[in-house]
């Protein structure tokens, strides 16, 4: 999409087009935007944190270094240099990356108004070739460029956002062939390309027995990048002002308080006071807002990066020793933490992805929505908890279907108790109104089930169990080996 959009010719009015690329840091962004530019002759603008001043002189030699006229002095503003950047660039299409977008419009807030004029009637663009790309991390202004009543809005041809690599897809990128290592390790560094090499050098897990070195050598060891990653990607927003109230939340985010109320009572405060954290967290997609499928106007809040989690649950717990290089002694005692805290939420959100992705061949339909509930049962005076509810799509003036409904656990066998409990949620929905005729009850079991579940599910087509080998597919022939994180 990338490259139609830098290479192809404009559909409709001629004149300069406006592509906007984000990402959270390390995706790759920067690596794809230059290899785009080198392929098809197009400049490539990498801005820094500097002044006004400093950052259109930087500009200035980036143009002439590729249109090789000289410009006799640096740009007075942005005014003339946007214009200047239309002009030159005429004859053919030709992709222009400024990447670091957040940089230049910090210290020039009035850069996207000027770009939005110049791409307007009368402007510079309307006789330029260019394909102006602006790209960015940080998430917050990169999302409000074309939001809302942002000067920007309307205005791009192209919004791509560079994501992690499916979870799937990451095991092949680390080499692993083992799916319960697999996911321990996304449990870590989730689908961050970078992290394979640059911030490891090359250091993955051999199996499952060299994991607890592998974390001890490489995420706990002072001396490698990945080891303070979580707390620069914080860093990194410009919409967070106040570090230790951003850092809090998260904390309690990973520690299991995922509702507003529990949030507020872990850090102290009251639960219309952490509205705007959450919101810019939210905004700099650190965090997701999920609602709850069987209970309107409840939402829960889960952490995106997988290492901020780590870092919260983990880390910062321990983070002096940590520092002076006793990683092994702070690992041994945290790695129940980590199993509980870390590893089991994130299965869960894993098992959410097999649902999405795996949806159409289990269940006939592809799922309109995916995602986790509560239902009451107050007859039995308690609450059950569906870790994976799959939904069809809203049909008026039809009970809306329940394509599955799941339990997810990672450190215990599962048995017929668990298809009880999730039997028992499907006949309250019933109750409630819910098509659950041909629901799936769905075990995803981190640590297998028990053999009389397994007869039942071989006897029962609406019983479907799913265990790690089931959700990496067909990547893993796995080989016997030590499995004793459990």
């Amino acid at each position: 999409m990338a490259v139609a959009f830098a290479t192809g010719a404009r559909q409709g009015p001629g004149g300069a087009s406006l592509g906007v690329v984000s990402g959270r840091r390390r995706q790759g962004k920067s690596f794809l935007l230059q290899a785009l530019t080198e392929a098809t002759g197009g400049l490539y603008f990498a801005a820094t944190e500097a002044t006004e001043a400093e950052s259109l002189r930087l500009f200035t030699e980036a143009l002439t270094r590729y249109t090789r006229e000289v410009v006799s002095i640096p740009f007075r503003d942005w005014n003339d240099a946007i214009a200047y950047l239309f002009r030159a660039f005429r004859g053919r299409p030709v992709p222009v990356v400024i990447d670091g977008f957040p940089f230049l419009s910090k210290v020039s807030p009035t850069l996207p108004s000027i770009i939005q004029r110049e791409l307007g009637p009368g402007g510079s663009g309307g006789e330029s070739d260019a394909r102006l790309v602006l790209c960015g991390s940080a998430m917050s202004v990169m999302g409000g460029l074309l939001s809302g009543n942002a000067p920007l809005r309307g205005r791009a041809g192209l919004e791509l956002v560079v994501q992690p690599f499916r979870y799937r897809d990451a095991a092949q990128f680390w080499g692993i062939n083992d799916p319960r290592l697999a996911i321990l390790v996304h449990a870590i560094v989730g689908g961050t390309p970078a992290y394979r090499y640059e911030f490891t050098q090359g250091d993955a897990p051999e199996g499952i027995a060299d994991f607890d070195p592998w974390v001890i050598r490489t995420v706990l060891n002072p001396q490698k990048p990945l080891f303070r990653e979580a707390r620069y990607l914080l860093a990194e927003e410009t919409d967070i002002r106040d570090p230790a109230l951003y850092h809090s939340v998260l904390a309690a985010i990973a520690s299991g308080n995922i509702t507003n109320g529990g949030i507020a009572n872990y850090i102290g405060r009251k639960s219309d006071q952490i509205t705007h954290p959450l919101n810019v967290l939210e905004d700099s997609a650190l965090i997701a807002r999920e609602p709850d499928l069987f209970r309107a106007g409840r939402v829960r809040y889960r952490i995106v990066e997988p290492l901020i989690t780590f870092y919260q649950a983990v880390m910062r717990r321990r983070w002096a020793e940590l520092e002076i290089h006793r990683a092994e002694k702070a690992w041994t005692s945290l790695r129940q933490t980590f199993l509980a805290q870390v590893v089991g939420p994130h299965f869960e959100a894993l098992c959410r992805n097999f649902a999405v992705e795996s949806g159409e061949a289990l269940y006939g339909n592809f799922p309109a929505e995916v995602g986790s509930g509560v239902v009451n049962d107050p007859a039995g005076r308690c609450q059950i908890e569906i870790d994976v509810a799959a939904l069809d799509a809203e049909d008026h003036g039809r009970p809306r279907r329940i394509l599955s409904l799941g339990e997810v656990k990672w450190g215990e066998t599962m048995g017929h108790h668990h298809v009880e409990r999730l039997r028992r949620a499907r006949d309250l929905l019933a109750l409630k109104g819910y098509d659950t005729r041909e629901t799936l009850l769905a075990c995803y079991g981190g640590s297998g089930f028990t053999e009389e579940l397994r007869a039942s599910a071989a006897d029962d087509r609406h019983i479907l169990l799913v265990d790690p080998e089931r959700l990496y597919p067909p990547l893993f022939s796995v080989e016997g080996g030590s499995r004793s994180l459990k």
